[in-house]
């Protein structure tokens, strides 16, 4: 199969030609092909005829290249003496050349000759076959040459006549106008087939084109094919299955394009869209009461026909159950294009084969940015810092960069990076409104763990991000990142690692939160932005709306806080600070609402005597100032009962951990260091802990815990003097 090259490749072609008829003339012209000629002129189907035999030639002119090229429908007329014409041959070989590069419709007609002589090439093709290698055998100069023009001949008969088409024996079929008349109704009903509008300009979309085309196997008759195309909004989903629609129509009996499944099922209910369907394929329109008896009439109606069904935006299984419910309801040649923001959605209806729609890269980016921009690929070189900007800021999404370009159309530099300002402030509405679909159609716990990821937990190792909101929400939210994954919006990398789809969606998640109180930081749930939690707990605002906080600073910064911010913060459950030192030594106040804590460098020497978090889970506090980490002297020792890590590593001035035999939950603790301590300890079993390397629990029974302790704190047990 011939390679197919970008730009060759067209789906939303403008044809100068409807029809293209490939005949040998001596046979039919001024017969059989003559008349259907006629038939399709009279039925204002533009048809280009070859008048080859009246100026003579042997190969195929330029002209007639580009005629073919220009064609949306080839019609090949198989007759007795076809094959005797390498003319004919040759432009049989690159008729089927442009089928395969652009997917126009093949139509051969056998017209007083047997499809089987010409698949096989017996017969009077056999014949004419022979005498073209004899005559290819006597020129020695081009006889290679020759000989695989005579393959490309075989192999082009024998892929044509596994085609549909039609057949005609003129003693046996009866009249030859009304056979002629069917076809040409059936020409008539494809060229009325508008194509549909796909984009302006189709940058980086060839290639998904092909593999969607790839993967629906439209010249596979054995079953009915379905292709479920899944991503983000905004990513060009509808584009794609607009394009691939273009490219393959013409090759089916009946064509369905239903557009915003999710939106008009909601409006207009399940019934408007089967009869929308129906209409679009049968075209009648039949009045149906309920979705049920919708089922029963498409699989009566569609069962028996070759169907090119797409269904672009779906986001419920009912939908699918209504509008195509079983490979059984058409015939075995169809194929069905589902497009969806929900991968799961597509494995719930049995859907297999799926292609993922990936952004553009930043070639194509700026590709198509310029082009909306300047409507050309060449611009003033001084826009190139701020084209690089926007495109950064896009990340690839075919929407924002559509909407960018139409914004930023006929504006000056300047304009550019004041409205890229705005936008990375408050990000666009419009395309806000659509990657917010996603969002919408999430339960209330899964919304709340995509807030979660989006504004604090992007680049978190997975296992960390479930251990988090697992302690935060007090139960196992693994399911609930699962459905984010399904449903586009949060991805994990193959090293595990928590990945937004793309930046724009996090800009979602980040904008829903600073709306819960646009002006006053302190009254959102959540809060990750430096200013933001400055502004709270410098002027000591925090409220019980925070439940979450995480700063963590690109670079190591020395700051001087009091130590009571946290006070009002009473439904503070997680808290994050990283990457930060403090000038002072202040006696922080912890809320005892916490349930997972995790502040590398924490700056007190003691945890706070009034610190009673009964559901603390995490607690990680490497590096800090701590010089003791005693769980004996609050409420008798009952504050960390549910505590199941525990990190202490590297904080030089601990001297003493007092007895953590009582954490009955405690499931890990890591305390890697190289200075001395001590740990007091009652003597109870430690085989339900995990240790860091380089001692892990399997290794450890409870007289060996006390001895790996001491290798850890030297040869004595000296307590260490920190100068800190």
């Amino acid at each position: 199969m011939a390679v197919i090259q970008p730009s060759s490749f067209s789906f939303s072609h403008e044809f100068t030609y409807d029809v293209f008829l490939s005949f040998r003339g001596t046979d039919t012209r001024y017969s059989f092909t003559g008349n259907f000629y006629k038939a399709l002129c009279d039925a204002g189907v533009h048809t280009f005829i070859d008048d080859r035999e009246l100026h003579g030639g042997d190969e195929i002119s330029p002209s007639l290249v580009k005629a073919i090229e220009e064609s949306r429908i080839f019609i090949l007329v198989f007759s007795i003496n076809y094959a005797s014409s390498s003319f004919c041959l040759d432009e049989l070989v690159h008729i089927l050349h442009c089928f395969k590069a652009n997917g126009c419709l093949v139509l051969p007609i056998f017209y007083d000759v047997e499809p089987s002589n010409v698949r096989h090439q017996t017969g009077s093709y056999g014949e004419a076959l022979a005498r073209h290698k004899e005559r290819f055998q006597n020129n020695k100069e081009k006889y290679n040459d020759n000989m695989k023009r005579l393959h490309k001949w075989k192999m082009a008969l024998n892929q044509a006549a596994n085609m549909s088409g039609y057949h005609f024996n003129p003693r046996n079929n009866g009249y030859e106008y009304e056979f002629i008349q069917e076809i040409v109704r059936f020409i008539s009903n494809k060229i009325n087939r508008v194509p549909l509008h796909v984009i302006d300009y189709p940058v980086g979309l060839q290639w998904k084109v092909l593999k969607v085309y790839s993967l629906l196997e439209v010249r596979s008759n054995d079953k009915v094919k379905v292709v479920g195309i899944y991503g983000p909004g905004g990513m060009g989903k509808t584009t794609l299955a607009k394009a691939v629609y273009n490219f393959i129509a013409d090759q089916f009996e009946c064509v369905c394009f239903l557009h915003n499944v999710r939106e008009n099922s909601t409006k207009h209910g399940l019934e408007h869209l089967q009869n929308d369907l129906l209409s679009q394929t049968v075209g009648l329109d039949f009045k149906l009461r309920h979705s049920s008896e919708g089922i029963s009439t498409i699989k009566q109606r569609l069962q028996r026909k070759k169907v090119l069904l797409i269904l672009d935006d779906v986001d419920e299984l009912k939908q699918l159950q209504a509008l195509a419910g079983g490979l059984d309801w058409f015939s075995v040649d169809s194929r069905v294009i589902v497009t969806t923001r929900d991968k799961h959605l597509l494995a719930s209806h049995g859907i297999e084969v799926t292609y993922e729609i990936h952004e553009l890269n930043k070639k194509e980016a700026f590709e198509f940015l310029r082009w909306k921009t300047f409507k050309s690929k060449q611009v003033d070189s001084s826009y190139e810092r701020v084209l690089k900007r926007a495109v950064n800021y896009a990340s690839g999404l075919p929407l924002a960069l559509e909407i960018l370009g139409s914004n930023l159309f006929g504006k000056h530099i300047e304009e550019w990076n004041s409205l890229l300002d705005r936008y990375e402030k408050i990000p666009n509405k419009e395309i806000q409104k659509i990657l917010k679909v996603s969002f919408d159609a999430l339960e209330e716990d899964e919304q709340s763990v995509f807030l979660d990821i989006a504004c604090c937990f992007k680049g978190y190792n997975l296992k960390e991000v479930e251990d988090i909101l697992c302690a935060h929400y007090g139960q196992c939210m693994k399911y609930h990142i699962g459905v984010l994954v399904e449903k586009s919006l949060v991805k994990i990398s193959r090293r595990g690692y928590v990945r937004l789809h793309h930046d724009l969606i996090e800009d979602v998640g980040k904008e829903i939160v600073r709306t819960e109180s646009p002006k006053d930081p302190e009254k959102r749930s959540r809060l990750w932005f430096r200013e933001d939690i400055f502004q709270a707990l410098e002027k000591n605002s925090g409220t019980s709306q925070v439940e979450m906080i995480h700063l963590e600073f690109p670079l190591p910064e020395t700051i001087e806080w009091k130590g009571d911010e946290f006070k009002k913060m009473e439904n503070l459950k997680t808290l994050t600070i990283k990457n930060s030192s403090f000038v002072s030594k202040p006696q922080v106040h912890l809320p005892n609402s916490l349930r997972a804590l995790e502040w590398p460098r924490y700056p007190s020497q003691h945890i706070p005597s009034d610190f009673c978090p009964k559901n603390l889970s995490i607690c990680k506090l490497p590096n800090s100032g701590l010089t003791s980490f005693n769980l004996a002297n609050s409420l008798n020792g009952m504050m960390f009962l549910c505590m199941k890590v525990l990190h202490l590593d590297n904080s030089k001035c601990l001297e003493e951990i007092s007895d953590i035999s009582s954490l009955k939950n405690l499931e890990e603790f890591s305390f890697q260091r190289k200075s001395q301590m001590h740990i007091f300890k009652q003597g109870s079993s430690m085989e339900d802990i995990q240790f860091s390397d380089p001692y892990k629990k399997r290794e450890l029974d409870d007289d060996v815990f006390y001895d790996a302790v001491d290798v850890l704190a030297g040869d004595d047990h000296k307590t260490s003097h920190c100068n800190a």
